[in-house]
C-alpha cells in the first residue's frame, strides 16, 4: 500500500494520499462527537459541559504526543524520499524510545495533578465531580494515543494512508457502540463514555502496532539500527520537539480560552462544548489535508524535487481554499440546526450562543485552511521552527484579544469568538512573507521534473 509521492500528477497524488487521512481524521472526531452527543442527550447539560471541557484538556495533553509523532513522521518521510533505508530505521527506533518515555511521563503527571489542573480550568463546583470522573478514566488512553499515532505516521511517511484509516474506522465504530452500551444501557454516566473511548483507543493503538510488526518485517529494528548516534537522536528530537511544541502551544492557547469560557458559566460552557465539536469536524479535512501535504513536501524535499514542491503548493492552496469557502457557507447557514443535534430544542440560550460562535469563526475557514498548509510546508522542508512561530502568532493573538475584549460589557463572549479568525490571518500573513526566505520556494520557476 506504499505510494511514492515524488512521481505522478501532482493534484492526483496529493488527493489520493490525503483522502484516507482526511476520512480517518473525521472518524477520529467521532470519538469525541459520540461522547458529546450521547452525554448531552442522555445525561444533560451539566454532563455536556464537563465532557466538553475535558475534551479541551485531553486534546492539549495528547497533542504533545501527536506533535512528537508528526515531527518524527516528517523525518521518516525525508529519508524515504532519499531512499536511505538504514538511516530511516535508526530514526524510527530513536523516535519510538524517545516518544514512549514522554508518554509514560505525561501519564504520571496527568494522574498526579488532576485536581490542580481542574482548578486552573476554573471548573464550576456543580460539575467538578462529573469532570473528575471523566478525566480520571480518559487519562488511561494516553499511551494508546501514542501507539496509534506513532505507527500511523510511520506508515503515512511511506505513502500508506489507507491502513491507519482502517484501524481508526474500526475504533470509531467500536467507540459509538460502547458509548451506547455503557451510558444508555448500563447507566455508567460520564465515566462510561470515557471508558468507551479508552477501549477504542486501545484497540486502534495495539492493533496497528501488531499489524506493522507482522506485515512490515523490514521495519523491525536490527543490530545496525541499535547503533544510535548523536546526529540521529538530535535530528529526531529537533523535529519532534518543534512539532510537539507547535501542537501543544496551539492547544494550550485553546485551553486558556477554555478557562475564560468557563468563567461565563455553564450555558456558555455547554454551547462552546457543542460548537467546538461542530467546528472541529468542519475544518478537520483542511487540517488533515495540511498534514498530508506536509508528507508530500517531505518526500519531494528528500528527493530534491523543488519544482514539484512549487507545483504542489499552488495546487494544494487552490484545493484548500475552495473547500473552505464551501464549508463556511454550510456552517453559516446551518449553525442553529447543527447545535440542535447536541442539546434539546428548549435550550435556546445554548443554541443561540453556539450558533453565534459558529457563524463568526465559520465565516473565515479560509484563514485556518491556508495556515494548515503553511504549517505542513515548513515541517516538510525541515524548518519546523517556523511552524511553531506561526502558531505562536496565531494563538498569541487569539488569547490576548480574547482576554482584552471579553471583559468589555458591550462585547462580552463575542470578543473570544472574534479573536480566533484575527489570529489566523495575522499568522497567514507572516507565513506567506517568509516563503521566499526558505530556499526561494514559490519565487522562481525551475525546470519541471513532474
Amino acid at each position: 500500500m506504499e505510494k511514492d509521492l515524488t512521481r505522478g500528477n501532482v493534484t492526483g497524488t496529493i488527493l489520493k494520499f490525503a483522502g484516507p487521512m482526511i476520512l480517518g481524521n473525521l472518524l477520529q472526531q467521532c470519538y469525541n462527537i459520540a461522547d458529546t452527543l450521547i452525554v448531552g442527550r442522555f445525561l444533560g447539560k451539566d454532563a455536556l459541559a464537563a465532557v466538553g471541557s475535558a475534551y479541551t484538556l485531553m486534546t492539549f495533553l495528547t497533542s504533545i504526543l501527536i506533535g512528537l509523532c508528526m515531527g518524527s513522521g516528517a523525518v521518516f518521510s525525508v529519508y524515504y524520499g532519499k531512499k536511505e533505508t538504514l538511516q530511516m530505521k535508526r530514526s524510527m527506533l530513536a523516535s519510538f524510545l524517545f516518544i514512549a518515555a514522554i508518554a509514560v511521563l505525561l501519564s504520571i503527571l496527568a494522574f498526579g495533578f488532576i485536581h490542580p489542573i481542574l482548578h486552573i480550568l476554573q471548573v464550576p463546583e456543580s460539575i467538578y465531580g462529573l469532570m473528575y470522573e471523566y478525566v480520571w478514566m480518559i487519562f488511561w488512553g494516553i499511551g494508546f494515543v501514542f501507539l496509534y499515532n506513532y505507527f500511523a505516521f510511520l506508515l503515512r511517511s511511506m505513502g500508506n494512508s489507507l491502513t491507519p484509516l482502517c484501524f481508526l474506522g474500526a475504533a470509531a465504530v467500536m467507540n459509538i457502540g460502547l458509548d451506547l452500551l455503557f451510558v444508555v444501557s448500563f447507566h455508567m454516566g460520564a465515566g462510561g463514555a470515557a471508558f468507551a473511548t479508552v477501549l477504542s483507543q486501545a484497540a486502534s493503538g495495539v492493533g496497528i502496532a501488531v499489524y506493522v510488526w507482522i506485515r512490515e518485517p523490514r521495519l523491525r529494528p536490527g543490530r545496525e539500527e541499535f547503533a544510535l548516534d548523536k546526529r540521529t537522536m538530535t535530528e529526531v528530537i529537533r523535529h519532534s520537539f518543534a512539532a510537539s511544541i507547535q501542537q501543544s502551544v496551539m492547544n494550550f492557547g485553546i485551553l486558556m480560552i477554555q478557562g475564560l469560557v468557563n468563567s461565563f458559566g455553564t450555558i456558555v460552557m455547554a454551547a462552546f462544548a457543542a460548537a467546538v465539536k461542530i467546528d472541529s469536524f468542519a475544518y478537520m479535512p483542511a487540517q488533515e489535508f495540511g498534514n498530508a501535504f506536509s508528507l508530500f513536501i517531505s518526500q519531494n524535499h528528500g528527493a530534491g524535487k523543488r519544482e514539484r514542491i512549487r507545483q504542489g503548493m499552488q495546487k494544494a492552496a487552490t484545493l484548500s481554499i475552495v473547500f473552505c469557502i464551501v464549508i463556511s457557507g454550510v456552517i453559516f447557514v446551518s449553525a442553529p440546526w447543527l447545535m440542535g443535534f447536541f442539546v434539546e430544542k428548549g435550550e435556546t440560550a445554548i443554541i443561540e450562543t453556539g450558533a453565534a460562535y459558529l457563524r463568526i469563526e465559520g465565516a473565515f475557514y479560509c484563514g485556518i485552511g491556508l495556515l494548515f498548509l503553511l504549517y505542513g510546508f515548513y515541517r516538510g522542508v525541515e524548518k519546523p521552527e517556523m511552524s511553531l512561530v506561526l502558531t505562536v502568532i496565531s494563538l498569541g493573538t487569539r488569547v490576548l484579544l480574547a482576554y482584552l475584549l471579553s471583559p468589555v460589557p458591550r462585547i462580552g463572549v463575542l470578543g473570544i469568538w472574534w479573536a480566533i479568525p484575527i489570529g489566523w490571518f495575522l499568522a497567514d500573513l507572516a507565513g506567506i512573507m517568509c516563503l521566499g526566505k526558505v530556499g526561494g520556494y514559490g519565487l522562481r520557476r525551475e525546470r519541471s521534473d513532474i
